[in-house]
């Protein structure tokens, strides 16, 4: 049987394990809200610790929090900062929709752990109360938006861009090495004129830039925080700079350059820089999902599929069919983007459905951006560390391809004129030639004529 202490609140007493920090509000969310399971990442509860150190701070600064408790708070802070208390944060993200239940289960942890810390003695209010000491100058309605966009900026800053940046390197590098290998590029999956491989893969260096380019782009919004505005964004209850003051001291403990939200009406009734992060996530994701693709086709066969270029061998990929090895991280990349995808529905829908002073949709859109930028930033390590540093081309095999192409009777139009290079195309393919042979064979070109124009690197020299 395990050992319960009674804990007490406004509705009345409640039972709680022993050996738990939490107390009677995160209890009763425990048993009200049994939905998914689905707990709130480890980098929110570090923000939100992050935001209770802060504030802690500030309260000490202004002469409002007795040093002693200050110090208490700010050492459980730091242990949860650590993972130390990961265990304490049991709560499912589909709960009251201002998040409140969360806020309590931090307030109550941190005062819990800092009445450890002062008595030796495992108390939830006394000496430290979660609410008038761990919460001062603060409302669950501000410091959730804040947390969101704590979390997220850290996750984009700490996970996302460096492997955005990476797949990009390593993309370009990968590229750069394939500069004389002309194969043949598709249109509608039919053939089409030759590029080079190294034009081809500029496209996903392109891709990759571009999404590192409108991730940062809001950056300067998400690092505006509610913080300050309490209750209805009207600041109740906290100093006139308390905002300000602990967006100050945010920026001191996670390095990344906070301030206090423009406008608090906006901060706390809306989400709207998360529906653009979210976005933003939501291009990079069809931009994968893309890349993904191509590598996969590419990679087809090995004998009767396209065949270009040999993706690394990871695990065996059937359970039937010995020796069959499989695609495995762009599929799974294509899974991870569809799941992104999804994840701004939710977001979108979520932001939309704020009521007057406050969104109650936010747990769910502080989920759903964390992980899309968790899920996002990981699969693009993966896609540059086991795809595309790894793979091997197929030069015999992409030449003999593009001899055959018969679009490239294109680069005759000039020549010849449309009708005349449509002729070559279909004597051709009906006679299992080349362009270059058939297009002698009609006598509209010379041998010597036919090798100069038909030449594949000519037919290349636009663009990279």
């Amino acid at each position: 049987m395990q050992d319960f202490r009674i804990e007490k609140d406004s509705l009345g007493e409640v039972k709680v394990p022993a050996s738990a920090y939490w107390g009677a509000q995160t209890q009763r969310a425990i048993e009200n809200f049994p939905f998914s399971g689905i707990r709130f990442p480890q980098v929110f509860i570090r923000s939100l610790a992050f935001i209770k150190l802060a504030c802690a701070k500030v309260n000490a600064d202004l002469g409002m929090l007795d040093k002693k408790y200050s110090d208490a708070i700010s050492r459980a802070c730091n242990e949860i900062i650590e993972g130390r208390f990961d265990d304490q944060f049991p709560l499912d993200i589909f709960q009251t929709g201002s998040g409140t239940s969360t806020n309590m289960n931090v307030n109550e942890v941190i005062a819990t752990r800092a009445n450890e810390i002062l008595t030796g003695h495992k108390q939830t209010k006394s000496p430290v109360h979660p609410n008038d000491y761990v919460n001062m100058g603060q409302s669950s309605n501000d410091v959730i938006p804040t947390a969101i966009h704590v979390s997220a900026y850290l996750q984009v800053k700490e996970l996302l861009l460096p492997s955005l940046e990476l797949l990009h390197k390593t993309i370009t590098e990968k590229s750069k090495k394939y500069k004389k290998v002309v194969k043949t590029g598709r249109t509608h999956l039919m053939d089409a004129m030759p590029v080079t491989l190294e034009q081809e893969m500029s496209g996903w260096a392109a891709q990759t830039a571009y999404a590192i380019d409108r991730v940062r782009g809001t950056l300067p919004r998400l690092s505006e925080l509610a913080i300050g505005g309490t209750a209805v964004g009207t600041g109740i209850n906290a100093p006139p700079d308390f905002g300000a003051r602990c967006s100050k001291v945010l920026s001191g403990l996670t390095g990344i350059d906070f301030i206090e939200a423009k406008n608090h009406f906006e901060a706390q009734s809306a989400q709207d820089v998360i529906v653009e992060l979210s976005g933003q996530l939501k291009t990079t994701a069809t931009s994968l999902m893309k890349i993904a693709n191509d590598l996969r086709l590419m990679n087809s066969g090995p004998v009767s599929g396209l065949s270009e270029i040999n993706l690394p061998s990871l695990q065996p990929g059937s359970s039937i069919m010995p020796g069959k090895v499989n695609p495995v991280i762009p599929e799974a990349v294509r899974m991870v983007c569809a799941q992104v995808m999804g994840n701004d529905s939710v977001i979108s829908i979520a932001n939309a459905s704020g009521d007057f002073q406050l969104n109650v949709m936010l747990p769910v859109m502080a989920y759903n951006i964390i992980q899309s930028i968790t899920i996002l930033a990981n699969v693009s390590k993966l896609l540059a560390e086991k795809v595309i540093e790894g793979f091997e081309v197929n030069e015999g095999h992409i030449a003999k391809l593009l001899q055959m192409n018969p679009i490239i009777a294109t680069v005759l139009n000039p020549v010849l004129g449309y009708d005349k290079a449509a002729e070559v195309v279909k004597k051709a393919l009906k006679e299992g030639k080349t362009v270059k042979q058939a297009v002698v064979e009609m006598g509209y070109l010379s041998q010597e004529e036919a090798e100069k124009i038909l030449n594949s690197q000519t037919t290349t020299r636009h663009g990279v």
